[in-house]
């Protein structure tokens, strides 16, 4: 579901329908919880779901994020950074397991706390919140986007990317 509404969250922040764009984004939110509150609850978990499912959570935010920028709502770089740190962990774990490195990578509470504040920040954006507001959550986001990367890299640097 939550794959669907990417394509429909751009094409509203492109039509500048960022109040639609929102409630789009919070249904998609409200899925992801309710998806993940109901896999733990009966214990239906596949493999194709645990796949998906950070999929899914990723391609929307990177593609809010891109459209944000691109419209001028929050500035490039902040789409950049966010790209760019789920790049370096992907392709990091990607070039390791190709070497033959084989590690776990579970969320850290940095991680978990960055994706808090880069979802907060998106939902601030499409709110149109005061621009003091943003502005503080923009370099929070950008702060723990950077810590969370450093992290993950220093981690697998050592061999500890669990």
């Amino acid at each position: 579901m939550r794959l669907c509404a990417v394509p429909a969250v751009v094409l509203l922040i492109l039509r500048g329908r960022l109040d639609m764009g929102l409630l789009v984004f919070i249904g998609a939110g409200v899925s992801d919880a309710l998806d993940g509150w109901l896999a733990r609850v009966t214990g239906a978990r596949s493999a194709l779901g645990a796949v998906l499912d950070p999929v899914a959570d990723k391609a929307l935010l990177v593609s809010v994020y891109v459209t944000l920028a691109a419209v001028g709502v929050l500035p490039d770089w902040i789409a950049v950074l966010v790209v760019f740190r789920d790049l370096l962990i992907v392709g990091g774990y990607l070039t390791l397991w190709v070497a033959g490195h084989r590690m776990l990578i579970e969320p850290i509470l940095v991680s978990k706390a960055n994706t808090a504040l880069q979802i907060g920040l998106a939902a601030f954006a499409l709110a149109g919140v005061p621009a003091l507001l943003l502005q503080v959550t923009l370099w929070l986001t950008a702060a723990s986007t950077l810590a969370s990367g450093g992290i993950y890299v220093y981690r697998a640097a050592r061999g500890t990317a669990t």
